[in-house]
């Protein structure tokens, strides 16, 4: 009997999910699964944690909505102003745009440049800037700037399509990384000068990831690259988004991943742990630049969604931040401070790379990847019709861990790698438990494909 419901899969099974509580999911047959990934690196303060939906409750009981063309609420203004001081300094005097999502964020963003662009008397410029190899959104606006072959191939004639640059991956990097890849990192930043001169003027904005989300899987730049990128941004008129759907709200061990690089974009977009999953939510966060020219100019941004600023995906997201920061949930995430779930996690997955078939694990925070390989010594990756990384998933669910396996990391069609990102609540003990897991589950796969 075929589901109702349009699945992403008609190929496979879906487990019925029907309770959390903490790092752990549970399915109508009682099975339990360990949430190693955050279902998609969404969850970061654990699941079933009660005071969220006592907030939203205690919203919906309250208002449940109204539309923005008619009116604010206390818990947009209040939770906008969190928002801003949780981003920093430089976001001071800034506005905040709430969505549904990550990909609502991202076409927010980049229409919001491009109004930016002809408010300020640049109407030439429209286009938008990427990185190949990149992840923007699933909606039309979004997969455009998106560099995943995978999600944009059929989608393609659709699509108004704008210059996609290189980006610094270590692993398999084209430039001489002797120097810890600075080198290499500003020869990649060289590209986007070069793509902004190929515009004529015609640059808006450029979007990245400060750290790869899935398609590269938890790539993190090489030293001076980011300040490079912001440097020629600026030189040039372009306005610089950053993309922190993934790797927002903590995940990386800093309020917002760019903290790291100390470079301030003028649009920050962020989403999943905004809400952690509780309501769809997402956010853009623009600078008093950005703000600035759209009051002194039009004065209206033309752009909204029925459901922007939902009184109770804000309430969620408010109790969200309050959860993080009672908790202390970004220091437990930073990969540098011993002791803490991210140095932990750090230093039980650096321990997978003695297996054969393990060629990488990369990652900041309680964001990582490990990236597998059919020979180690030339980092040849697996031919794509064998489906390490799938085969490397189904196996760690046997086992009660959730994972999330990509395909494409090494040409957008080959190359197989796990993201992990588990809720900040994580154990030691479960750490540790994870990692076997999925050691175990890695073994299984590589001893049946030297069977083959």
């Amino acid at each position: 009997m075929r589901s109702p419901v349009l699945r992403r899969s008609f190929r496979k099974d879906f487990p019925a999910a029907v309770r959390g509580g903490g790092v752990y999911v549970w399915d109508a047959q009682g099975n339990k699964y360990l949430d190693f990934s955050g279902s998609a690196a969404v969850n970061f303060i654990g699941h079933g944690v009660s005071e969220i939906p006592a907030a939203m409750a205690k919203q919906a009981a309250q208002l449940e909505f109204v539309h923005t063309s008619q009116f604010t609420t206390p818990v947009a203004e209040e939770y906008a102003k969190e928002l801003l001081d949780f981003a920093g300094d430089h976001f001071r005097g800034g506005a905040v745009y709430f969505t549904c999502g990550g990909s609502e964020s991202i076409e927010t963003a980049l229409k919001l440049a491009r109004q930016y662009q002809v408010e300020i008397g640049q109407p030439k410029r429209h286009q938008i800037l990427s990185r190949q190899q990149s992840y923007h959104g699933s909606t039309l606006g979004a997969l455009s700037v998106s560099g995943n072959k995978r999600r944009r191939e059929m989608y393609l004639p659709m699509v108004r399509e704008f210059a996609h640059i290189g980006m610094p991956y270590c692993y398999r990097c084209a430039f001489d990384c002797t120097d810890g890849c600075r080198n290499c990192g500003q020869e990649y930043a060289a590209e986007l000068d070069y793509a902004i001169e190929a515009a004529h003027g015609e640059a808006a904005a450029f979007i990245f990831e400060p750290v790869s989300g899935a398609t590269l899987g938890a790539v993190v730049p090489p030293p001076g690259y980011l300040q490079t990128v912001a440097g020629i941004c600026r030189r040039h008129g372009v306005l610089l988004i950053a993309d922190e759907v993934m790797t927002g709200m903590g995940r990386t061990g800093r309020n917002f991943a760019v903290e790291h690089w100390d470079i301030a974009p003028d649009i920050l977009v962020t989403a999943k742990g905004l809400s952690s999953g509780y309501a769809p939510l997402g956010a853009v966060i623009a600078s008093k630049k950005v703000v600035d020219a759209i009051v002194a100019g039009s004065g209206a941004f033309l752009h909204g969604f029925t459901y922007n600023a939902h009184p109770i995906s804000l309430a969620a997201g408010r109790a969200v931040l309050q959860q993080l920061r009672t908790n202390n949930l970004v220091a437990a995430a930073e990969s540098s401070r011993p002791g803490s779930a991210g140095s932990q996690l750090k230093t039980a997955l650096e321990g997978l790379r003695d297996l054969d078939v393990v060629g990488d694990v990369r990652g900041i925070g309680l964001l990582w990847a490990v990236e597998f390989v059919a020979d180690k010594k030339n980092k040849r990756p697996f031919t794509p019709e064998m489906n390490i990384a799938p085969r490397v998933g189904s196996a760690a669910v046997q086992r009660g861990l959730l994972v999330y396996p990509m395909q494409g990391c090494v040409d957008g069609i080959s190359g197989d790698h796990l993201l992990l990102a588990p809720p900040a609540i994580i154990t030691s003990e479960q750490i540790v438990w994870s990692v076997d897991q999925l050691r175990a589950a890695i073994l299984e796969v590589a001893s049946s494909t030297r069977h083959h």
